[in-house]
């Protein structure tokens, strides 16, 4: 396949691969080893690794084949009893410091619960450990151990937080399903804070619904305010509702805005300055939702694009061929990751390439495909560049006062 390499890209050699089977891999996966420094990459799915879905086992494999040869581990944290991965073996889950009530006990509700029980380890896990977590959705195409050594692990570098944000925005943002810090890192750790004591109002929350409306996060703006939805029954939903219901599914997002545009005096903690100065923020649409904003988020259009045989030397390429061609090389040689969407996203655009794959087995890596291409491309090579880092305005606090201090 190094013919289709595209331009910017190089072959990684084979000594900094993990080239052994899926099988031995997979074993690796299963029993992971204490941590012993901050070079770790951690996903979660609360039934294990071993009932992933095929695609995104594959995806995990990629990020291991490419960064343990560089001193990364890989980690799929569940809530497993007896797992060896049990996030009960790396945190005290009983701490409330750590966790709420919903977390320990396990009585989170509502149909995204799985979910908001993912959101729930990850800067617990951050703030101890250290180093990324990203979803089990994220397909990693860029050097991510490059750009970790210029920025977080460089004691010269400002830069104390990797993620994706949505630019032209008038607040500070970031993506949950990629984050990466030192541990203690100031701006986790206040999100973390405010995150649990959203969890434990009122004795304590199931579920993050209704969590938009606290006065603890006055001030920070309702996410999404274009999307409708159209429900399979016809029923439709307006932006301003749609607004609520996405801010409760991404409520940590929308924690982390509250913290980046609060301003506290007397906890000497400055976010509009904090994010300026320290925080390395990648262009989240053509960091990781490239394929999606070339298909117009199209689920179906990207799926059949994707499953497409390549031509053959004596065939001449179609114009549907060609677009899906211009698709992975754009994707593979300008994006530092791709997001695969799921969960409420699917009430918005009824499908995605990440549900289709879901809903076709292993149609991500037939023979001769585009997909196929991409997954090789993601597994196997790497960009010779780091992603430019978005230069941050001055926006105006979303809040003076007290982190934990209501606004009513």
């Amino acid at each position: 396949m190094h013919d289709l390499l595209p331009p910017g890209m190089h072959v990684i050699p084979s000594e900094l691969l993990d080239t052994r089977s899926d099988a031995d891999i997979d074993i690796e996966l299963a029993h992971p080893p204490p941590v012993v420094g901050v070079k770790n990459i951690w996903f979660f799915w609360h039934s294990g690794y071993a009932t992933m879905h095929p695609y995104t086992q594959r995806t995990v494999r990629a990020w291991h084949r490419r960064f343990v040869k560089q001193g990364w581990t890989v980690r799929i944290i569940d809530r497993q009893p007896g797992s060896k991965s049990n996030i009960d073996q790396f945190l005290d889950v009983s701490d409330p410091e750590l966790f709420p009530l919903a977390f320990t006990y396990e009585t989170l509700t509502g149909a995204y619960a799985l979910q908001h029980t993912s959101d729930l380890v990850r800067w617990p896990l951050l703030l101890r450990y250290g180093g990324v977590y990203a979803d089990v959705g994220l397909m990693q195409i860029g050097d991510l151990d490059k750009l970790w050594n210029d920025s977080i692990a460089n004691p010269d570098s400002p830069y104390e937080v990797l993620s994706y944000t949505s630019i032209g925005s008038d607040y500070y943002n970031l993506c949950n399903y990629f984050l990466a810090a030192l541990p203690n890192n100031a701006l986790f750790a206040r999100c973390h804070s405010l995150l649990l004591a959203l969890w434990g109002a009122d004795g304590g929350k199931t579920s993050t619904e209704g969590m938009h409306a606290s006065p603890l996060l006055r001030g920070a703006p309702l996410m999404g305010g274009e999307f409708t939805i159209t429900e399979k029954d016809g029923t439709f939903i307006g932006p301003d509702e749609v607004s609520r219901i996405l801010t409760d599914y991404i409520i940590q997002g929308q924690v982390a805005t509250a913290v980046m545009g609060l301003v506290d005096i007397e906890d000497n903690w400055d976010g509009p300055s904090y994010c300026i100065e320290h925080f390395y923020a990648i262009d989240f649409m053509e960091g990781s939702q490239l394929i999606n904003e070339l298909t117009d988020w199209d689920g179906q259009k990207a799926f059949d694009l994707m499953s497409l045989s390549m031509p053959k030397e004596d065939e001449i390429e179609s114009n549907e061929q060609e677009k899906a061609r211009e698709i992975v090389e754009a994707c593979l040689s300008r994006s530092f990751g791709f997001k695969l969407a799921h969960g409420l996203i699917l009430r918005v655009y009824k499908s995605t390439l990440g549900s289709l794959w879901r809903q076709n087995p292993d149609s991500d890596i037939v023979t001769g495909t585009y997909a196929a291409w991409l997954r090789h491309g993601i597994a196997y090579w790497n960009q010779n560049m780091v992603p430019d880092r978005v230069v941050l305005p001055s926006i105006p606090p979303t809040k003076v006062g007290r982190l934990l201090e209501n606004t009513e």
